[in-house]
């Protein structure tokens, strides 16, 4: 419970919430009730704060991961940690309806701002993929180094847009220019979830280190051979 207490008092300042209510005559009430109605409310209790820790808390430990059985969502993925490491299914495929693209047109067919890294320069090859009914496509991807280096955006808004299946000592959570990041260790395997919310088997491919995190309510993924320092300077050269 240490190490618990001290990541939520860490926690405290993240957070940003309006002035709490008055919940005194309530708190006293239940106090004073019955045994049996306390033991009731404390464990609704228990629940509801083991509930908001998995919710908010960025792990630092294993054990948290798995409080939330082996399940992450963060900023439009869905990271599944398994014991052992896990290789992809399928036969790799583009993204549905990819197709290539300037930035200046890349920039026409999303609904979200397309930011270029300074570290890394113009991109070699851009592609847009997953339109919607009214053309508006919902990722954007630039590739670098012969496309051995790869960014995808998309509006975190959405729904997930993809699916991770890891290790469970592959994750861990980094700080992007302030914000929360998640950094996925290589190998893993990811593939691509529709706008119906299933995944795509078919794109599923291994993928090498990957760095996911949010930035003005655009999802960002940098995926690549690349080291943790070197992801995020990267990430926060992003113009």
């Amino acid at each position: 419970m240490d190490d618990l207490e001290r990541e939520l008092r860490e926690l405290s300042a993240w957070l940003r919430t309006p002035d709490p209510p008055d919940v005194t005559a309530r708190v006293r009430a239940r106090l004073a009730a019955p045994a049996p109605r306390r033991r009731r409310w404390r464990l609704f209790l228990a629940a509801a704060l083991t509930a908001v820790v998995v919710a908010v808390l960025p792990p630092g430990r294993a054990a948290l991961a798995d409080a939330a059985a082996g399940l992450l969502r963060f900023a439009g993925i869905a990271i599944v940690t398994t014991p052992a490491p896990v290789s992809p299914t399928g036969t790799p495929s583009p993204l549905p309806s990819q197709r290539p693209a300037a930035v200046s047109e890349a920039q026409r067919k999303v609904r979200f701002p397309i930011r270029v890294p300074a570290k890394l320069g113009p991109p070699e090859q851009v592609f847009v993929a997953d339109p919607d009914a009214t053309g508006a496509h919902r990722v954007a991807t630039l590739l670098y180094r012969g496309g051995a280096l790869r960014i995808d955006a998309f509006d975190g808004r959405l729904d997930l847009a993809f699916h991770k299946g890891t290790s469970a000592t592959g994750v861990s959570w980094v700080q992007v220019d302030g914000e929360f990041g998640v950094w996925v260790e290589a190998p893993h395997e990811v593939a691509y979830v529709d706008r119906a919310g299933a995944v795509r088997v078919e794109t599923a491919r291994l993928a090498a280190s990957t760095l996911i995190w949010q930035m003005g309510g655009v999802s960002y993924r940098i995926e690549g051979d690349l080291t943790r320092p070197e992801a995020i300077e990267i990430a926060r050269s992003l113009r």
